[in-house]
């Protein structure tokens, strides 16, 4: 039995990027709290697999193939999922890419590829959803950005800087669209263990040391990003617009300057 306060029993979902490993876990449980959901990603064969599990936890999804890449398609892909779900109440912004290069390396076109995806897609998604919602008496926008967006890694500095970029709109969207009932927030996750964070933690050396620094001495996957997104999408947060919740293990809770007494 869901809590009535986490629940979203009749809410209609637009979820970007539904297609990666924490957007179709996430898509499972907002089906799983009743909601009926618009899943996006770039193509319709990560769409199926996606779908075939929300209905088989009970749920209703259309999916939305489309390249959020061109900002035409950001306002085309809300617009068609408020028409589809007869409204919008709540957009959760998941879609992101990367490529991991040291600065020296990145060109234009890895820049533009990036920010296109990471950062315009999310302005332009909230900003068509903004009418929408406004006209339907308010709702929620969740976007996901990084713990990146403050606590910086090599070889990822356009990421990072679309996801500092993504947090700082989330405080302007907020700003803005309160009067509208909108609420707007962010999650900010460190390294979550999929395929796409795979080339971080894949290497042996490297898993030592996110087990080592991380005070919680893992790292998280991607069921522990869920009750964040079901929070800032329910009633349950009613009262909060504007913030960043960091998921991150403790990581940024501090350091223990003891740690290499023996080392």
């Amino acid at each position: 039995m869901t809590d009535p306060l986490f629940s979203l029993n009749g809410r209609t979902i637009l979820l970007t990027g539904a297609g990666g490993a924490i957007g179709s876990v996430v898509a499972t449980a907002l089906a799983e709290r009743g909601a009926r959901l618009a899943l996006q990603d770039i193509s319709a064969d990560k769409l199926g697999p996606v779908r075939q599990a929300v209905e088989a936890a009970g749920g209703t999804a259309i999916t939305l193939p489309a390249d959020l890449a061109d900002p035409d398609a950001c306002g085309a892909v809300v617009r068609e999922a408020h028409a589809l779900l007869g409204g919008l109440d709540v957009l959760i912004n998941g879609a992101g890419i990367n490529r991991r290069k040291p600065i020296s390396e990145v060109t234009a076109d890895d820049f533009d590829a990036i920010a296109a995806v990471n950062m315009r897609s999310v302005y332009f998604t909230s900003q068509a959803a903004h009418p929408l919602m406004a006209a339907g008496g308010g709702g929620s926008i969740v976007n996901l950005s990084s713990l990146s967006a403050r606590f910086s890694f090599a070889t990822i500095s356009v990421y990072a800087a679309t996801k500092a970029a993504v947090t700082s709109m989330t405080r302007s969207c907020a700003r803005e669209w309160a009067s509208d009932r909108i609420r707007v927030n962010c999650i900010e996750p460190f390294v979550i263990k999929t395929e796409f964070t795979k080339p971080l933690w894949g290497e042996d050396h490297r898993q030592r040391w996110f087990d080592h620094v991380t005070p919680l001495g893992r790292l998280g996957d991607p069921a522990e990003v869920v009750g964040s997104i079901v929070f800032l999408a329910s009633d349950a947060s009613s009262w909060i617009t504007g913030q960043s919740i960091v998921i991150d293990g403790g990581l940024t809770a501090g350091a223990d300057w003891d740690a290499y007494r023996d080392m």
